[in-house]
């Protein structure tokens, strides 16, 4: 896998409110101090919809695959099993072996739908939001979902995203965990264990919410 840069000079200022999360979120985007981007970024957080994507329920694809690089090599790539080709073929899901191509899939395959660009013949791309990077208040790290068996190809912790709101994911800690919080909402899953007391699964989600899983590797 290659190597993420994954500091920054920037993290949250308060927690999550989850009762109002856009209003969290433009209070904590008060901290950018470029007027213009600083203006851009409140039609995002209160268009939420517009920009981002997400799956209609939590189904892990394939537990035990990840996105790590087999020792040198530049990426992975996927050789996937015939349930995973079987439930691609019933919601048309193209299958790319390529790094990523697993989680999307699972965006795929679990009800999400993947708009295409405006200025190009792609989709728009596929993101985890759970990506090793803005630790919350607290914590020393974060998960990475890429590099983890039983969250890469889950997708309660993946979306599709408008170019301007995957600049955002990377860029803004308020926006990496505005959709953190939206996932633990819908979903009940928040694999660092923040938003509630209440025990989290291996999968990353509290009781009450469950994941579906397509494909298991033997242990």
């Amino acid at each position: 896998m290659p190597r993420f840069n994954l500091e920054s000079p920037n993290q949250l200022s308060q927690r999550c409110v989850l009762d109002d999360l856009t209003a969290w979120a433009l209070a904590e985007a008060g901290s950018v101090t470029d007027p213009a981007p600083r203006e851009c970024i409140p039609t995002v957080c209160k268009s939420l919809d517009a920009f981002v994507r997400w799956p209609a329920k939590a189904v892990l694809l394939w537990n035990g695959c990840d996105r790590i690089a087999p020792q040198g090599e530049r990426q992975r790539i996927h050789s996937f099993p015939d349930t995973i080709k079987q439930a691609a073929k019933a919601v048309k899901a193209p299958l790319d072996t390529r790094s990523n191509g697993p989680a999307i899939v699972a965006f795929l395959v679990s009800g999400g739908v993947r708009p295409k660009r405006f200025g190009s013949q792609n989709s728009w791309s596929v993101h985890h939001i759970y990506s090793g990077k803005f630790p919350y208040i607290g914590k020393s790290s974060t998960l990475h979902a890429a590099k983890h068996g039983q969250h890469f190809t889950q997708s309660a912790g993946v979306v599709a995203v408008h170019p301007i709101a995957d600049g955002m994911c990377d860029e803004y800690p308020f926006f990496a965990w505005l959709l953190r919080a939206e996932a633990f909402r819908r979903f009940g899953y928040h694999p660092d264990g923040v938003f509630s007391d209440s025990l989290v699964d291996q999968f990353g989600c509290i009781s009450g919410h469950s994941t579906e899983i397509i494909f298991s590797e033997a242990l």
